[in-house]
């Protein structure tokens, strides 16, 4: 499915026109504002694409101590931008680590009503190798926040799993 078709799925199924009518309408806001978060979620997991974009990656992802993503393993939580930052440079910027995909399905953006926080839920599949070994993390949910600073969408929090009955059947 192409970035213009995923897009078109967040926005199309929001009421495109209220009371009034126009571009201005509170639910064209709404789309607008969603079809940003939605452009924020595809940075932080497409970054690699076609090329290692690190200003890409950063660009949607809060620079502070409050970032934290709780990966599906228990050992991979990360606290802080720092230690993020840490992982992307010494793991993902690693010569012999390639991305070579990934498809965000299913995606749902959620705006609070001030506007200024948004939660998503999608799955993600995502490829590559490290060091020749192929790696894949297929149907994984993938969760997050994203707050409204300064104008620009930034990831605050994610989790990724894997569903506990998807891996028994697998296993089985």
């Amino acid at each position: 499915m192409t970035w213009n078709k995923k897009l078109g799925f967040i926005t199309g199924s929001l009421p495109l026109f209220s009371g009034e009518g126009g571009s201005n309408s509170p639910a064209a806001d709404a789309a607008a504002e969603k079809a940003k978060v939605a452009q924020a979620i595809h940075d932080c997991i497409e970054w690699p694409y076609p090329e290692k974009s690190l200003e890409r990656l950063y660009s949607a992802i809060a620079k502070d101590p409050s970032f934290f993503i709780f990966h599906p393993d228990s050992k991979s939580t990360i606290m802080g931008f720092d230690a993020f930052q840490n992982l992307v440079e010494n793991v993902f910027m690693k010569p012999g680590f390639k991305p070579t995909g990934s498809d965000i399905r299913e995606l749902r953006v959620n705006l609070s009503r001030s506007g200024d926080v948004a939660w998503f839920s999608a799955i993600l599949d995502d490829f590559g190798k490290d060091n020749g070994k192929p790696y894949a993390w297929l149907n994984t949910r993938w969760t997050g926040v994203l707050e409204k600073r300064e104008g620009k969408w930034l990831i605050v929090q994610m989790h990724f799993s894997f569903a506990s009955d998807a891996q028994s059947e697998e296993n089985a």
